[in-house]
């Protein structure tokens, strides 16, 4: 009876082992980054996009802004093909009209993000959380790497974080397409 009871522990206790083998690896990573780049093409730095449970983080390491804080937010295109970056297009969004601004109650802009302070020497270090976006299709959050990609824009002003349609941020002086 105790050898039938041990070979069923066993077979048991293997079972997980025999299902884990027969599964898919998991993919090399998930992560998404990017080349922060000027109007001028210069090297601003890097950005880099973690899945994470309802949502994803953001990493940025940029130089050569001016000081102070920028406005920064996911574009709806991943491109930043000419100097004044329109072909990142407008923020991501899942519905229109869309309404801009973290401290509005009717906002519905995913690609809002939390200002980014670049330091005298022009550097800026930011790690944050948006729960308005996933990193890739399959959820019910909007995708940054859908059919046409995405971008994240870094603007020359604050995000005053209500007034429309991009918070009074100004123009766009740094993007980085994600791949």
């Amino acid at each position: 009876m105790i050898r039938y009871t041990l070979a069923a522990f066993a077979l048991l206790a293997a079972t997980p082992v025999f299902a884990q083998t027969d599964a898919p690896p998991p993919p090399a990573s998930d992560t998404l980054t990017g080349k922060l780049a000027g109007p001028d093409g210069a090297d601003l730095g890097a950005i880099t996009v973690t899945p994470a449970p309802n949502g994803v983080i953001l990493r940025v390491e940029a130089k050569g802004l001016t000081p102070g804080w920028h406005a920064m937010h996911f574009h709806e295109k991943g491109s930043c093909a000419d100097e004044k970056f329109a072909s990142a297009g407008g923020h991501v969004h899942s519905m229109t009209p869309v309404t801009h601004g973290l401290l509005n109650a009717d906002a519905n802009d995913a690609g809002d993000l939390p200002n980014l302070f670049a330091n005298a020497d022009g550097s800026a270090t930011a790690e944050v959380y948006s729960t308005f976006v996933s990193a890739r299709e399959g959820g019910k959050l909007p995708a940054l790497m859908d059919a046409d990609g995405s971008a994240l824009v870094i603007h020359a002003m604050a995000d005053d974080y209500t007034s429309q349609p991009i918070g009074g941020a100004g123009v766009r002086v740094a993007c980085a397409a994600l791949q």
